[in-house]
């Protein structure tokens, strides 16, 4: 079966390099898994309302049940490398090929979102912006947003009372949590004192991109690690009698 067999300095080299690799890769899951929370935490799935594409959070959600996945696996091939078990590196490899898949799929996704986010955000923010009085998850997208980023409408705080709605208290600043400034002045009119009177679009793109940025790299840079591991638990499952 390969268990506990001598093995020359090529097999040693491999067998460690094996285990090495994938206490990285444990740690890399255990990152990236952190980041997936990270950026649940910091609400990034409601940018998906406000700019009409779930890429992101697509990304997000694949990544932090594949860094969970990852980190449970590499746990496994350091015990499969440091036993030197045929049968565990040739599961190993075969399951770390398929998140590794997955991994790239991540992040790639992560990039794909970052480059279409640049070309159609002014529309789809503007398209999101006339639904606020009409669909829920829209009006708790636009609300965060205002409120995270300290910004109102999508390119100044008049863009509300060009699509003929009122302005929304979420563009009036916080006196404290939970408690706002009345920024209201009139029909089309805010207080500029009381409210944020720049738009969201600048805040919004520069959001998106960082967070896009992160998860793409992460899920790439785990999937590079990844395979490594395969190509050495390739090595080493030849080398064992």
């Amino acid at each position: 079966m390969g268990y506990g067999t001598e093995m020359d300095g090529c097999g040693r080299f491999m067998k460690y390099s094996l285990f090495f690799t994938n206490f990285v890769i444990f740690i890399g899951g255990i990152v990236v898994t952190g980041l997936g929370v990270w950026a649940l935490v910091d609400k990034v799935p409601w940018i998906g309302e406000l700019v009409g594409n779930d890429l992101l959070t697509g990304a997000v959600y694949v990544l932090l049940v594949g860094g969970i996945v990852v980190a449970f696996i590499a746990f496994f091939g350091c015990v499969g490398a440091s036993r030197e078990v045929k049968c565990m590196l040739l599961t190993y490899f075969i399951i770390v090929f398929l998140l590794f898949v997955t991994m790239l799929i991540g992040g790639v996704l992560g990039y794909v979102f970052r480059e279409k986010l640049l070309g159609t955000l002014d529309r789809e923010m503007k398209s999101s912006l006339r639904l606020y009085d009409h669909r829920k998850s829209i009006r708790d997208a636009w609300d965060t947003t205002q409120s995270t980023l300290h910004c109102c409408g999508v390119n100044s705080w008049r863009d509300w009372g060009s699509f003929g709605l009122n302005v929304p208290e979420s563009c009036c600043r916080e006196i404290q949590p939970g408690q706002r400034f009345h920024c209201n002045a009139g029909p089309d009119t805010v207080n500029p004192s009381n409210a944020y009177v720049e738009g969201c679009i600048n805040g919004t793109r520069i959001y998106m991109q960082q967070h896009a940025a992160v998860m793409g790299g992460a899920g790439i840079a785990l999937a590079c690690l990844m395979f490594f591991g395969m190509i050495f638990s390739c090595a080493l499952f030849k080398m064992i009698e």
